[in-house]
């Protein structure tokens, strides 16, 4: 493939803000259909970005034609694993955006549609793109920490609830925070430990302050009545090895503790968060230490450090090598799978009040 025909299918704010940025830049993408449920969408999407004679539609169907390479889905989260499959069985290659599916059921389907179709599908998990998060891996998978086996998965925020969109709606996204940012931290988290065998979970989600008329909140109030979602989700997992992994999750939580798409953990060498940076710490020598590394790739008169909007592109490369077969997924289905599992988990034992055990 000299030139990777591309299709949309939604094209809300993560397609702006991520994909078709990020798709654009390439030279060897050509962006060939634009599907939304809202036509005017459609329209502008392909007016900005589109070749000439680009499709429009409203209808997903249209965009699965033979010419067409590769499919993004980016809609909400129910419609996810009914399109990346549509996409599959049609011979296309797959990018679905974050969560991969809203049960664990639907994911599995996707994952085995992948294979009988013998196509690339991964999940837009872009933080492992990030440069603390590609350091600390390599540490991780030279043993620098050891064995890990203490985890915190965290993504809180003190006052950042999405009121655009379908973001409330448990019909359309499936949950709140848990299911949205959550889902980066716990996926950062079960990356880095390389560990995807859970054995039990314990959930619990919280719907208090939704309730408030008139909330302070950094994209404006939002509506009670429309809050059908969680706004903080906290939970326990133990793994098969016995490790454990707490989870925090919030769009809402009066705490000063905020921090999103991060880790914590400790091993048996060492330990490493990103509470402020990217921190190593551990004992050498019979003393304890606190390594900082440099991240920001400066110091050099005229270099242009690395900057975050750098993960989007990453993926799209990391992606689009793996379609022309000449890389490995980053982020591979079946690790995404057990992401959406140990969701579900938390989310099943919310609803229960009682750990919910998984297969082996």
């Amino acid at each position: 493939m000299d030139t990777i025909q591309v299709a949309l299918i939604g094209l809300g704010g993560i397609a702006h803000g991520k994909h078709l940025p990020a798709l654009a830049a390439r030279d060897d993408v050509a962006l060939v259909g634009f599907c939304d449920l809202v036509e005017e969408r459609a329209q502008r999407a392909a007016a900005q970005y589109g070749v000439p004679g680009a499709i429009v539609t409203t209808d997903y169907r249209e965009v699965l034609t033979p010419e067409v390479d590769v499919v993004y889905v980016l809609t909400t989260n129910d419609a996810h694993a009914a399109l990346s499959i549509a996409a599959l069985q049609a011979g296309k290659h797959v990018f679905c955006e974050k969560p991969m599916a809203v049960t664990a059921a639907e994911a599995e389907a996707m994952v085995t549609a992948a294979r009988m179709a013998g196509k690339v599908l991964t999940v837009g998990y872009q933080s492992r793109f990030r440069a603390d998060a590609q350091y600390l891996k390599r540490l991780c998978d030279q043993g620098e920490l050891g064995h890990i086996y203490f985890a915190k998965a965290l993504a809180v925020r003190r006052r950042g609830v999405p009121t655009w969109g379908a973001f409330l709606s448990k019909e359309k996204q499936g949950g709140g925070p848990l299911i949205d940012i959550g889902s980066h931290a716990l996926d950062l988290t079960l990356w880095l430990m390389n560990n995807y065998a859970p054995r039990v979970a314990f959930g619990a989600t919280h719907h208090q302050l939704a309730r408030e008329p008139h909330p302070e909140n950094a994209w404006g109030p939002w509506d009670p009545a429309q809050f059908t979602v969680e706004e903080a989700a906290f939970g326990m997992v133990q793994m098969a090895n016995g490790a454990t992994i707490m989870v925090e999750a919030s769009w809402a939580l009066n705490t000063l503790e905020e921090g999103e798409a991060q880790t914590l953990l400790c091993g048996t060498k060492a330990g490493a968060d990103m509470k402020e940076g990217l921190r190593i710490n551990g004992d050498h020598a019979g003393k304890l230490y606190t390594l900082t590394p440099e991240m920001s790739g400066g110091g050099v008169a005229f270099f242009a450090a690395r900057t975050p909007e750098d993960t989007g592109r990453l993926e799209v490369e990391n992606f689009l090598a793996a379609v022309r077969g000449k890389a490995e997924l980053v982020v591979q289905p079946e690790q995404t799978l057990v992401v959406t599992r140990i969701l579900e988990g938390l989310y099943q034992s919310a609803t229960r009040g009682e750990p919910v055990y998984f297969d082996p």
